[in-house]
């Protein structure tokens, strides 16, 4: 007898392992649908994208107000550093900004402890704190 040579679609391995069913008892192997499998990975591969971009933005909105509140600290700070004050500041004391006519004061003296004769400047700009590095933060 002349043995044959198998042709490509013939499986001569292991039955338990053939890529098609070798018998009618066998379970049905459905080819797998490769659109679908693309189509969920391209899906899921969107969802975590957008929802690492949401995050970031949130991460990019809190450094730009923390780089807006920089800024204003640094106005601020220059305002006092170009205003009249007679005393020595110190680091973690609160303090007032005024405005009278086109310069600045600074003053130990809040805008609600003037008594009788009201403020004598024309505007309360803000309370202050001196902090360490030598900027102002604006209390109120």
């Amino acid at each position: 007898m002349s043995k044959q040579k198998p042709d490509e679609f013939s499986y001569t391995g292991e039955a338990s392992l053939s890529p098609i069913p070798l018998s009618i008892g066998s379970p049905v192997i459905k080819p797998e649908d490769r659109n679908k499998i693309k189509a969920n990975a391209v899906e899921a591969m969107h969802h975590y994208a957008q929802q690492e971009i949401a995050m970031l933005k949130q991460q990019a909105d809190l450094i730009m107000k923390q780089v807006r509140e920089i800024e204003d600290r640094l106005k601020i700070s220059e305002h006092i550093y170009d205003s009249s004050f007679r005393f020595n500041p110190v680091v973690g004391q609160m303090y007032h900004l005024y405005e009278k006519e086109d310069h600045y004061l600074l003053s130990l003296v809040g805008p609600d402890d003037w008594g009788r004769k009201g403020m004598p400047y024309t505007r309360y700009v803000a309370s202050v704190k001196l902090l360490g590095d030598h900027s102002w933060e604006v209390l109120k």
